[in-house]
């Protein structure tokens, strides 16, 4: 399904962005200046892998405009610091999540979280911190080489909203096939691409996915509407807005919208093009609902 499904880059995926739930609003006229978020962590299964276990010391949420800052730059909110590494076999985490912390945070537009690791220790015969199994060989810790991870932090991108007097709620969303490169030489190396930001309607203990790919092979596209709608309503679930990239001979956007139980109507709505409306698909249990590739129609002129 196109080169993965949690390529992590904004301006080639499109991440959806989850229509925000109502929390603690201000009763004055003027809207505040800070917003609530939930940071969660989830996973996607491996064929190759028995655990992916990484130590985390600390992350930072950077602001649009902010990419090239310092980890200790004050204007990053830092979403927690651990004094003791807090670990997490992310292959535990298959449509659920855990939720690493929450936050008041100043509103705006972030493009980036940096989740900063504890460095393996050295020495050999050391336990590594970060580290894999093989599912051919669960008993041997292989370490992880993450250098970025603990120089600069896993720079992890990806464009989120924190609305002003709202709770607002991301997933960073973990593929190891793509996060997980095998040198081929015994080391493996653990990289940013392969983990995605997902914006969310809040923290959702457990859910299911609907994915897809807008696409068009007709004409250019620049963006595009996509909406969750529940069978027998008419206000989305899951609302946002898809970036096309030029890819595979086609104007291209995978998507993919974590939703909990219950049986849904995907729209898309693009200028100059036809709108579209998925057929009805149920979810439930913690299951991926593939669409397949949902091709844009050229609206009459």
């Amino acid at each position: 399904m196109y080169q993965s499904r949690f390529m992590v880059l904004f301006c080639l995926m499109a991440a959806l962005l989850i229509s925000q739930l109502p929390g603690c609003s201000d009763s004055s006229s003027s809207a505040p200046a800070t917003g609530t978020l939930k940071v969660g962590i989830t996973d996607k299964q491996s064929d190759a892998y028995q655990n992916v276990v990484i130590a985390i010391k600390e992350i930072r949420l950077v602001p649009a405009g902010m990419e090239g800052a310092r980890d200790d730059d004050p204007g990053l909110p830092l979403l927690v610091s651990y004094a003791t590494p807090h670990t997490v076999d992310v292959l535990t985490l298959r449509f659920q999540q855990e939720l690493l912390n929450t936050v008041v945070i100043p509103a705006g537009t972030y493009n980036q979280v940096r989740l900063i690791l504890e460095p393996n220790p050295n020495g050999q015969g050391a336990t590594p911190l970060n580290y894999l199994t093989l599912k051919s060989d669960p008993t041997v810790k292989i370490p992880l080489k993450t250098p970025s991870g603990q120089q600069s932090g896993l720079k992890v991108l990806g464009r989120f909203e924190v609305k002003p007097g709202v709770i607002n709620a991301i997933l960073i969303d973990f593929d190891p096939n793509t996060a997980i490169v095998d040198r081929g030489n015994g080391d493996y190396n653990l990289k940013p691409t392969g983990i995605r930001i997902v914006q969310t309607s809040d923290y959702l203990a457990s859910f299911n996915a609907l994915t897809g790919t807008v696409a068009s092979t007709f004409k250019d596209w620049s963006s595009a509407t996509l909406s969750v709608v529940p069978q027998g309503g008419s206000t989305p679930i899951a609302a946002g807005r898809l970036f096309s990239n030029y890819t595979n001979s086609r104007w291209e956007a995978p998507f993919s919208a974590f939703v909990p139980d219950g049986t849904y109507r995907v729209h898309v709505q693009s200028s100059r093009f036809n709108a579209y409306s998925s057929p009805l698909t149920t979810v439930a249990g913690g299951v991926e609902a593939s669409l397949g590739d949902i091709l844009l129609v050229p609206a009459a002129p």
